[in-house]
């Protein structure tokens, strides 16, 4: 909190009359301050009045403080102060105020008041309408923007006696309506009015009371009924008879002052922006001082910055500043005597305009540079700072700063043949100049005249004019309908290039970019289509299955493995193969925008017949189906399953984020390993596994195999001949599965259509430990587990690997999360989805100030929709405890449900779906702008989406521990049974058991014996002549020898000089030498002056974390402390259940008895033992309770149960190598057999100890100790002025200070911000 001294108001008397009087004060009491009135200035700060004291007084001491408690602020303001700003407040905060007039050491009684922002903010009347005005020069304003206020007016009161005064102001005109004067005493009575006439300016107000004040007020009654601003002015009415005491003046002799003025000739001049001069004449030498006070001209008369100055009698002139550039101030003088005040002065001045920067010029222009320099304002300036950005494509706008004495930069880092522009500000003491603009371009790096040629069915190639700056050129092919892409590099003098392998009759987009080294041009494009194919006689295309209606909307991950065993044979194959042709037949779309489809054969080793991306087209992929052959071999169904998870769900093979995964499995028997474990793990990971069994095969393992309910995931045929009759029913729940709007998930035992959003965004044990900012902790019952997301961790993920089709028109939200006490208490979104604008599409907002919960959508005609719940029910969510949170969304209502209790419903348009092109965040705070906001630390422990609205109904909320219910909750994880304790006697032989399933098919028999060898066959006919033998080897080729040298022949004429070449162009520059010797170390030079104290430097990085120290000795037992404050309720517990406590205090119990046995297991072993502690979390605060009487200290408890085991420690370094030993003599050989081992000898003497060789260098020590704080120095001079580049200080905020303790500082200028993203929600 703040506070500004503001102004200090006069009442100035005209140049042509004066009047003044004597009271006669009683001495020794100091009159209290009148009037204390607010004036809200915005939502923390408020400007407080009051009427000054009659009498003598010294000033005035101003005191606020927060009604709820905490530090009072004192200010001690000069007598002649009226007003002062208090800022920092909180609006919903109550403050008292105290206002204390004081003389030496006497004080007044104090005025005072309370008052809170915002209900002083909704008593603010509207801004009230006002007529057109005539400007008097027969001219009107054009909009009602700009019309002007009647207010503007100004009162005077003058022609004072005891019962009446004048009253004048500016000739009123008829255009503003019907004008009111009216007076009221100050201090209470009755409100009198008048009508003028057009044209009146003055009144003689009659009737009044002598010595009362009075306010008057003008207004202008406008035609709609409404009234326009009120101008006021206070006057005081002599009183009736004012005398001296009787021993010097008879008490009927009337004392009346002479009239003084002690100034002439007031002038303001040597105007500057910052400053003016005042000067004016001394008429009287008996002036002891001149109270010069001036203000801004303009605005409400309400808001003037008012300043005072005090000078000495004998001075006739003073300097204003600083001041406001180009702004009209009202200069008053007055002057002081020792028994009061003079006529004051007043003459009007006006400040320069801020001069900006002049004459932008461009040089230096680069493909990716360019400078630009200015020339200087004359006045002076404190730096520049520029600002530039593209003209014709988007782009960030860019600035950066420099110092008052550069005139010129190079700007880096531009787009090639751009366009910019460039703004320069110059930074002076009061803002910014106005804008030196100007737009500038860097030189283009593009080729020209590309076009296409040789163009052919599967080729064509581009050729365009060199550039000369040129080293390279980029070259990218891009095909119109499938996007496939050739790229190709060539050298800075290629002007042509050629492409093959194209498809014939299809539309390519060919771009050359141009590079100069490491820089990279814009492309230059045009389009060209390759030659057709030339026409082939008709064909009639195979006839393709069409899709079927229920699956044109799935889109999945499908992966068939197929039975490949001995048992299957070759005809069974082929219907298996028929099956498949008609099931992938009814899907609609193939390819990475539909269905993706994989298939793998398993016998003893899986084999992959294609890939997830193998085929786009459903052709294609039938013909592929078509040609897949039997293998053969042993069934291991349990190997399979695991290569698929493994080789073909990976991204290689093809696999999406954020689409349903399932897999169906085709077998005719037993597996010979084990399917359990794997099918558990992979229906738990999100897989739906549907199971076909035939004939031999094993129903229990299809059961363990496919995924719940069974009754959907599993079928049983007789023989492959009976596929027809399950094919129908099959595709209908693969294609209802593998919905990308609402596909199945495996959740609470059953599968579920909706999505596991704390799998999608990483927040499980596997996964949780690779994003930044999550830790997990204990959740309820403290064996569920949680992830706290800490301050500003910001855990998102793209749209469309979490909701690739949207979200379906009906869906419920599930939550179950902790707000922690570091939770700021503002508003923020629970979960919310942003567009690739950063911009809310649906959420859930949190408002922990306010403590309401809201739902905002996009409804079906593209509004804006928000539904915000409030109340008991809702505030206890933002107590600390774990709650479950449901939000029902249909087509027409939004329900609210907390702890399975529904606590509001409202109703909502039907929502449009969402675009899946940005992303979706986790604890975004609503103020957030872009897509690096900040986000509030929380603890979540569930969150799932529902594509239904009668979930809620059916949860049971087992995970809280005041609703569960042992009877009909699932057990808790990780918890023990005691059923083997407890198990009862045998009961009696049930009744005999029905037919059990058919058994497998027995495997193959032993090859029989070999048969007697049969009879010689007759001869038979001559066979057909055979083909022709292979072709021979090649002949030698033999070198012969080589000739004689021929002789040597005349030496030729000298030929004639050629011609002149063309200059060659600029080589590229050189290749970096080899470094040179290093040179010998010089001699010490002479020690240089210290230089000059530099700029403030950027914050550097933050430092490397000290090592941390060994751990203290445990301190003794304190004594109790003091009995703290008494607390609020708290709010009352759930109930539990008796099965429920006694788990808690049998797993108490246990740790109690582990924690015992380890210590006395220890003291046997004479072990040192370290105390260990259970890992608890510390519960959220409740309401607070009653308040006990303070019992006495207990004893230390026993040491708690090990807790949950830490991260994984870094790696220790390795050891030094111990140095090598002295090899020993190769013994002769033994003779002999090995005789018994002997008996143990006698111990040897010890051994001598001699120093060895001195040990490498020691690794270097831990980081000591901090030293002690050493002397202050001497402070230094003050460095320039720090210019900040607001990439580099964007991370630096400010702290507002705390509202129960306001600062008192100067009132400061403040720049309108750039906003940098467009509004949230």
């Amino acid at each position: 909190m703040k506070i500004f001294q503001c102004k200090m108001r006069y009442w100035l008397l005209p140049s042509f009359l004066a009047i003044a009087y004597f009271c006669i004060i009683v001495q020794g009491q100091v009159a209290p301050p009148t009037r204390l009135r607010y004036n809200v200035l915005s939502h923390d700060s408020i400007q407080i009045s009051w009427k000054a004291p009659k009498g003598k007084f010294g000033g005035y001491k101003l005191l606020v403080t927060p009604a709820s408690g905490g530090k009072t602020n004192q200010l001690n303001l000069q007598n002649t102060a009226t007003k002062a700003i208090i800022q920092g407040l909180m609006p919903d905060q109550d403050y008292t105020v105290q206002i204390i007039a004081y003389n030496k050491d006497k004080e007044s009684k104090p005025a005072q008041g309370q008052f809170r922002i915002k209900d002083l903010e909704k008593r603010k009347d509207p801004k009230p309408r006002v007529k057109v005005v005539d400007k008097g020069n027969g001219t009107r304003p054009s909009s009602p923007e700009e019309e002007e206020v009647p207010s503007e007016q100004y009162l005077e009161i003058d022609e004072v006696t005891a019962d009446s005064f004048r009253v004048t102001w500016h000739p009123l005109s008829a255009d503003e309506g019907q004008h009111k004067l009216m007076w009221i005493p100050v201090y209470g009575g009755r409100t009198e009015e008048v009508v003028l006439e057009e044209d009146q300016d003055s009144y003689v107000i009659e009737g009044l009371e002598p010595g009362t004040e009075y306010e008057v007020s003008l207004l202008a009654v406008l035609d709609d009924g409404s009234e326009s601003e009120v101008v006021t002015a206070v006057g005081t009415t002599l009183d009736s008879a004012w005398t001296e005491p009787a021993t010097t003046i008879p008490p009927t002799t009337p004392v009346t002052s002479v009239f003084r003025t002690g100034i002439r000739n007031l002038v303001v001049d040597d105007e500057t922006s910052s400053s003016l001069r005042v000067k004016w004449d001394i008429s009287d030498s008996s002036v002891q001082q001149f109270r010069v006070t001036y203000l801004t001209a303009q605005g409400d008369p309400a808001e003037e910055v008012v300043a005072t100055v005090m000078v000495p009698g004998s001075q006739n002139h003073l300097l204003l500043k600083p001041l406001l550039s180009d702004t009209e101030y009202k200069v008053t003088v007055t002057p002081i005597y020792t028994d009061g005040e003079g006529v004051s002065v007043s003459a009007p001045g006006k400040t320069l305009p801020l001069s900006g920067p002049q004459n932008l010029r461009v040089s230096e222009e680069w493909y990716n540079r360019l400078r630009i320099t200015w020339d200087p304002p004359s006045s002076p300036v404190k730096g520049y700072r520029i600002v530039y950005k593209p003209v014709s494509v988007p782009g960030p706008t860019l600035e950066t700063f420099v110092g008052a004495d550069i005139n010129t930069i190079l700007i880096t880092n531009l787009l090639s043949g751009m366009d910019y522009n460039v703004k320069i500000f110059a930074s002076q003491a009061s803002g910014f100049s106005d804008a030196l603009t100007g737009v500038v371009k860097t030189l283009p790096l593009d080729v020209t005249n590309l076009q296409a040629n040789r163009v052919e069915m599967t080729s064509l190639c581009a050729q365009w004019q060199l550039h000369r700056h040129a080293t390279a050129y980029r070259i990218v092919i891009e095909s119109l309908q499938d996007k496939q892409k050739q790229e190709s590099t060539v050298g800075g003098g290629t002007t042509r290039h050629c492409f093959y392998g194209l498809q014939p009759d299809s539309e390519y987009k060919i771009s050359v970019y141009t590079k100069l080294q490491e820089l990279e041009g814009p492309s230059v494009s045009i389009m060209e289509k390759t030659r057709p194919l030339p026409t082939q006689p008709p064909t009639f295309p195979p006839t393709i299955p069409p899709a079927k209606e229920v699956c044109k909307a799935a889109k999945a991950d499908l992966v068939f493995m197929v039975d490949g065993s001995w048992s299957i044979g070759d005809d069974n194959f082929n219907k298996i193969v028929n099956f498949l042709y008609s099931t992938v037949g009814a899907l609609d779309k193939i390819g990475a925008d539909g269905t993706q489809v994989a298939m793998v054969q398993f016998t003893d080793d899986p084999r992959t017949e294609f890939q997830l991306n193998a085929y786009k087209t459903k052709e294609s992929l039938l013909d592929a189906i078509k040609s897949i052959s039997y293998k053969g071999g042993n069934t291991k169904t349990g190997r399979a399953i695991k290569y698929v998870r493994d080789s073909l769900f990976t991204a290689e093979s093809g696999t999406r984020r954020g689409i349903p995964k399932v897999i169906v499995v085709i077998t005719d028997g037993r597996s010979q390993d084990d399917v359990n474990k794997i099918s558990r793990e992979m229906q738990s990971d999100g897989y739906s596994i549907f199971a076909i069994g035939v004939a031999d095969a094993d129903y229990s393992e299809l059961v363990s195999i496919g995924s719940k309910p069974s009754a959907r995931h599993v079928f049983f045929v007789d023989d492959f001949d009976a596929f027809k009759k399950i094919e129908d029913e099959l595709i209908t729940f693969v294609c209802e599965t593998a919905s990308a709007t609402c596909p199945l998930v495996h959740k609470y035992g059953i599968d579920l259509a909706g999505f596991k959003m704390m799998e999608m965004f990483g927040l499980v044990e596997k996964d949780f430990s690779s994003i930044e900012g999550v830790s997990m902790e204990p959740g309820t019952f403290n064996v569920y587990p949680c992830y706290q997301l800490h301050e500003d961790a910001l855990v998102s993920q793209p749209t469309k690997y979490l909701h690739p089709g949207g979200l379906p028109p009906n869906y419920t939200i599930s939550f179950l999360f902790r707000i922690l006490p570091d939770t700021p208490e503002e508003p923020f979104a629970l979960w919310e989805i942003l567009n690739k604008n950063s911009d809310p599409l649906v959420g859930v907002i949190l408002d922990n100030g306010g403590k309401t919960l809201t739902y905002f959508n996009y409804d079906y005609s593209g509004d804006f929709q928000t539904v915000t719940f409030g109340g008991p029910e809702i505030r206890k969510i933002f107590y600390g405890s774990f709650h479950k949170l449901h939000i029902v969304v249909s087509k027409t209502l939004a329900k609210v449900v907390i702890d399975c209790k529904q606590v509001g419903e409202k109703a909502i348009n039907a929502s449009a779906n969402i675009t899946s092109d940005g992303v979706e965040v986790l604890g975004r705070m609503v103020r957030s702008r872009g897509p690096n906001g900040n986000s509030v630390p929380f603890q979540l422990q569930m969150f799932d989406i529902v594509c239904s609205t009668s979930w809620a109904n059916k949860d049971k909320c087992c995970e809280l521990p005041g609703l569960r219910d042992e009877e009909t909750c699932p057990e808790l994880p990780n918890s023990c049974s005691c059923s083997e304790l407890s198990k009862g006697a045998l009961g009696p032989a049930g009744p005999p058991g029905s037919p059990g399933l058919r058994g497998p098919k027995g495997q193959q028999g032993e090859l029989g014996p070999k048969g007697p060898e049969g009879l010689r066959g007759e001869t038979g006919p001559s066979g057909p002549q055979g083909p022709p033998g292979p072709q021979g080897p090649s002949g030698l080729s033999i070198q012969g020898m080589p000739g004689i040298p021929g002789e040597k022949g005349e030496k030729g004429d000298a030929g004639l000089p050629g011609p002149q070449g063309v200059p060659g162009g600029v080589g590229s520059p050189g290749r970096d030498g080899s470094p040179g010797q290093r040179g010998f170390p010089g001699k010490d030079g002479t020690s240089g002056p210290p230089g000059p104290p530099g700029p403030i430097g950027i914050p550097g990085a933050p430092g490397v974390p000290g090592i941390t120290g060994s751990t203290g000795p445990q301190g003794a037992l304190g004594p109790p402390g003091a009995p703290g404050l008494k607390g609020e309720r708290g709010e009352r517990g759930d109930l539990q259940s008796q099965a429920m406590v006694r788990a808690v205090a049998r797993q108490v119990c246990e740790q109690l008895i582990q924690s015992h046995m380890a210590r006395f297991t220890t003291i046997l072993n004479q072990i040192p033992s370290h105390s260990s502690s259970v890992r608890t979390i510390q519960g959220p605060p409740g309401e607070p309770g009653r308040p006990g009487s303070p019992g006495a200290p207990g004893d230390q408890g026993p040491p708690g149960s090990p807790g949950f085991p830490g991260n994984a420690g870094v790696p220790g370094t390795p050891g030094e190598r111990g140095l090598t030993g002295i090899k020993g003599e190769k013994g002769n050989p033994g003779i002999g057999t090995q005789g018994p081992r002997g008996p143990p000898g006698p111990a040897g003497p010890s051994g001598e100890s001699r120093p060895g060789n001195p040990g490498p260098p020691g690794s270097p020590g831990p980081r000591g100790p901090p030293g002690h704080l050493g002397v202050p120095g001497p402070p230094g001079p003050s460095g320039q002025p720090g210019y900040c580049d607001p990439s580099s200080c964007s991370a630096y905020g400010g702290r507002a200070s705390h509202p129960d303790q306001p600062e008192f500082t100067p009132v400061q200028d403040e720049l309108e911000a750039m906003e940098l993203w467009g509004p949230g929600i």
